[in-house]
């Protein structure tokens, strides 16, 4: 598919996840099969741009584009020098944040509680669009359906979006209320789809090749979104891509497949942040990738007493070498639980 002047390889895209899609697993995911990915949220807040985080979530280097870049805050003429900056720096697509739930985004007033803003939202938009078009770079933006189950306004906002020249929306199926709770929902991804005309992607519990034919179906989306099913499970894009070309499943990874696509990430990510914290921050990871399987609790404590790079590294590649000697191929996964607590967690990194 094409968004503006980039023609995607699939319509199967990795969301943007504070504390998790760094470039490295970015990197990971379209390697594995992702056609699109968009960068942590990056703030507005132009005093902060020089902090060591922010310029981390900006590092787009190596990274095949195009390089798509989340902008979150709260005033529009912020939002709009934060696109400029960003796009001096690489972005090839600004996409604007208003679907994160975490606390300490909304109590702000940004993410998804500027859904509740009509007008500030629209205004957002239009100021952002203003600085990016006249430079060719596409503006996208993610919300939710609504802030409640009795505020669900995507569909009207999202009218008042493409108007003021959104060229791609991402709706994840729940209202800011609930958080990561409870079941996505469906019906407002497809009103929506129904009544634009620009390419609406469809987010929210994609956990299998199934559920994915299922949603795009039922929804006419023209493309998914996958989050929470790909920490620990990089994999699931090409099971994914596979599934709806052919019908059929792929077999799970090798032990070895699956060991070396994981040393592999976290060399890279300890080469974006460091010992310190590159040791700290792939725990994360590693426990993904091993939550479900035998052994994986005990080993994910251990792993977390770890303090250096090497070790943790040959930690990894030991628990997997004992896994290979019963297990062939990776036994299915645990998709990681909802957990609104890991989500304020990382937005506060």
């Amino acid at each position: 598919m094409h968004l503006g002047p980039h023609l995607l390889p699939n319509r199967l895209f990795v969301a943007p996840m504070a504390g998790v899609t760094d470039r490295p697993f970015r990197q990971l995911c379209r390697r594995l099969g992702a056609g699109y990915a968009v960068s942590e949220m990056v703030t507005s807040r132009k005093e902060l741009w020089g902090s060591l985080k922010t310029s981390r979530r900006a590092d787009h280097t190596g990274e095949p584009g195009p390089i798509a870049v989340q902008i979150a805050g709260t005033d529009a003429a912020m939002m709009a020098e934060a696109a400029a900056y960003n796009i001096d720096r690489g972005a090839q697509i600004i996409d604007i944040n208003m679907g994160c739930p975490a606390k300490k985004v909304c109590n702000k007033w940004a993410g998804s509680a500027l859904m509740r803003n009509e007008a500030l939202a629209l205004e957002i938009v239009e100021a952002v669009v203003a600085v990016c078009a006249p430079r060719g770079v596409p503006v996208t933006l993610k919300m939710r359906t609504g802030w409640s189950a009795d505020e669900r306004n995507a569909l009207r906002l999202a009218r008042l979006f493409e108007a003021a020249g959104i060229a791609m929306l991402t709706i994840h199926g729940r209202t800011r209320e609930q958080g990561y709770k409870g079941l996505a929902e469906y019906d407002t991804i497809a009103a929506v789809k129904t009544a634009l005309t620009i390419p609406v992607v469809a987010n929210g519990d994609i956990d299998s090749p199934e559920k994915a034919r299922d949603v795009l179906a039922y929804t006419g989306a023209d493309a998914l979104m996958i989050g929470r099913a790909a920490q620990g499970r990089p994999w699931i894009f090409r099971e994914v891509t596979h599934f709806l070309a052919t019908g059929e499943h792929l077999p799970a990874p090798t032990v070895v497949e699956a060991r070396d696509v994981l040393t592999e990430h976290l060399h890279d990510h300890y080469g974006l942040y460091g010992e310190a914290s590159g040791v700290r921050s792939a725990r994360k990871h590693i426990g993904w990738a091993v939550r479900g399987l035998p052994g994986g609790e005990a080993f994910r404590q251990h792993m977390n007493t770890l303090e250096r790079c090497e070790e943790q590294l040959q930690a990894l590649r030991d628990w997997f070498d004992d896994l290979g000697q019963t297990h062939h191929r990776l036994p299915p996964l645990a998709v990681p639980a909802a957990n609104d607590d890991e989500a304020e967690a990382a937005c506060a990194a």
